[in-house]
């Protein structure tokens, strides 16, 4: 890829990425419960499993899902119906108020925020657009598959910092919510945006 390409590919990464979306729910989620260091392995597995999601898209796996339509609508029902269980899970998480656990609660961890992209309609979706858009064309799997990794690398170098503004921010928010009502209401709030963003992209 060109400087040109990339600084282009790079700036739609960032909006992409910092827009509301899943990812961001879980991160906001993520660190108004465990806070800015213990959300950061939450943070890298969002931004690294979008990454491979982008590689995989970019070797082909997006023209796969093209030409069988059926299989990305399938991926679509798979994934919205696990981001709503999610929802439901962050909406009724514990509160001061309720009994406390043996084992405190862990925040989503490396794996399962790598492994949320791959249901994550916006991602598929950001994927899918961004190697119509922007991957270069070329010939031979070598080089197909080193545009793939620089696309990944463009994508990884957006989504980390934008991914960081929604863990600061629920890190931040995790202060004012000391009182057992506001931590309901903003459990509840996000999981009634995780379902919405769910519901906005499946339109």
């Amino acid at each position: 890829m060109s400087l040109d390409q990339i600084i282009a590919f790079y700036l739609f990464a960032v909006v992409a990425a910092v827009t509301p979306g899943p990812g961001n729910v879980l991160l906001t989620a993520t660190g108004a419960q465990a806070g800015l260091w213990r959300g950061l392995p939450c943070l890298l597995g969002v931004s690294s499993g979008a990454a491979a999601l982008m590689f995989a898209a970019a070797a082909s796996l997006g023209g796969l899902m093209q030409l069988h339509p059926l299989l990305l609508q399938g991926m679509r029902i798979v994934g919205a119906a696990f981001l709503l269980w999610l929802a439901w899970k962050i909406a009724t998480a514990p509160v001061a108020t309720d009994p406390a656990p043996a084992v405190p609660p862990r925040p989503v961890g490396f794996i399962g925020a790598a492994l949320l992209q791959w249901v994550n309609p916006k991602v598929w979706m950001v994927a899918a657009g961004a190697v119509a858009t922007y991957l270069p064309a070329g010939s031979g799997d070598e080089g197909l598959l080193v545009r793939a990794g620089v696309f990944a690398l463009v994508f990884l170098a957006a989504a980390l910092p934008s991914g960081f503004v929604w863990l600061a921010f629920g890190a931040a928010a995790q202060r004012l919510l000391t009182d057992p009502r506001r931590q309901r209401i903003f459990n509840v709030a996000m999981g009634v945006i995780l379902a919405g963003s769910v519901a906005l992209i499946l339109l």
